[in-house]
């Protein structure tokens, strides 16, 4: 990965489809498998605009990774509690290219896509 990019090599997004809105000040941990086990790389907060763009500013390896959202602390503040307390996306990296992992996310399911 490119040392001067200015974002991490791994970004997030979050979409709330119920209100067509960014989902703000959700809480995602970074994980990476190594020997079997899930190690935590780094955590933040989405911003104002549901993003996670800065929080990894090394090189990734080729590996499999694991982001962790934290719906339960979102949904507080929502009309409609969560069905789901959290969501979890394993994804692998095998490639040198950007990894933008969404997360569309509605109160009673969620879906992803590898982004651009």
């Amino acid at each position: 990965m490119n040392k001067s990019m200015s974002k991490s090599p791994i970004t997030t997004h979050i979409l709330d489809t119920s209100t067509g809105k960014p989902a703000a000040n959700v809480a995602v941990k970074l994980f990476k498998l190594t020997n079997n086990e899930w190690v935590q790389l780094t955590q933040g907060k989405t911003d104002s605009d549901g993003r996670i763009t800065d929080w990894l500013n090394t090189e990734v390896e080729f590996a499999t990774y694991k982001l962790v959202f934290d719906l339960d602390s979102y949904y507080q503040n929502q009309p409609t509690p969560a069905f789901y307390p959290e969501a979890q996306i394993t994804f692998r990296l095998q490639d040198t290219k950007h990894h933008h992992i969404p997360l569309l996310l509605s109160p009673f399911g969620y879906s992803t896509y590898r982004g651009s």
